[in-house]
C-alpha cells in the first residue's frame, strides 16, 4: 500500500534534505549486497546531494505529509561522468528511498514521475547505474540487465553497480 505522498520537483532549497535521505537510506538498504570494505568508503562519496541534479528541472522528491523527504531521483540528458549523451538517451541519476518506507509503492510512484518525464522530453532509452540491491527494482519497473560495470568514485575507490536499460517506447 503506498503511504500518502505528494510528488514535485526539486529545487537547491532542497539540498540538505536529500543529503538526509541519502545518509539514511544508502548505508542500511546496501549493506546487505556489498562488504563494509566497500560502504565505507562509497558511502560518504555516493550520499552527498548534487546541486547540479536538485535544479536542473528533472530532479523529482517524493514527501509524506509532514514534508519530510522519503525518496528522491531523477534523470539527466548527461551520462553520470559528465560526458554528452546519446540524443534519445537519458541517464537515471541519484535514486534513493527511504528505508522505512522500502517495498511499499514510494519508490515506483517516484520512478514513474522520473519515467514520464524522460518520456515528455523525447527520451527513447533511459540507461541507469544500478546498485546490486536495486536491480530487482529497475527489473520490476522494465529495465534490463546489460554488464556489470565499475564506478570510479575517487582515486582507489571503486563501486561495484549493474549498467541497466529500458526502452521507453515500449513502456
Amino acid at each position: 500500500m503506498i503511504p500518502t505522498i505528494s510528488l514535485r520537483r526539486s529545487s537547491l532549497a532542497d539540498l540538505s534534505a536529500v543529503d538526509r535521505l541519502l545518509a539514511r537510506s544508502y548505508p542500511r538498504l546496501l549493506a546487505a549486497d556489498y562488504p563494509p570494505s566497500t560502504l565505507v568508503l562509497a558511502v560518504p562519496l555516493i550520499s552527498r546531494a548534487r546541486p547540479e541534479l536538485l535544479f536542473s528541472g528533472r530532479y523529482f522528491l517524493a514527501e509524506d505529509p509532514s514534508g519530510k523527504v522519503i525518496a528522491a531521483g531523477g534523470w539527466s540528458r548527461g551520462a553520470p561522468s559528465g560526458s554528452e549523451g546519446v540524443e534519445d538517451t537519458g541517464h537515471v541519476r541519484h535514486v534513493a528511498t527511504d528505508p522505512d518506507v522500502v517495498r511499499q509503492g514510494v519508490g515506483r510512484a517516484l520512478m514513474t514521475r522520473v519515467i514520464e518525464d524522460a518520456q515528455g522530453a523525447g527520451m527513447a532509452w533511459l540507461d541507469c547505474l544500478s546498485t546490486r540491491t536495486a536491480v530487482p527494482f529497475y527489473a520490476a519497473l522494465g529495465f534490463r540487465p546489460l554488464h556489470h560495470t565499475d564506478i570510479t568514485l575517487a582515486p582507489g575507490i571503486v563501486f561495484p553497480a549493474i549498467r541497466m536499460m529500458a526502452d521507453l517506447r515500449r513502456l
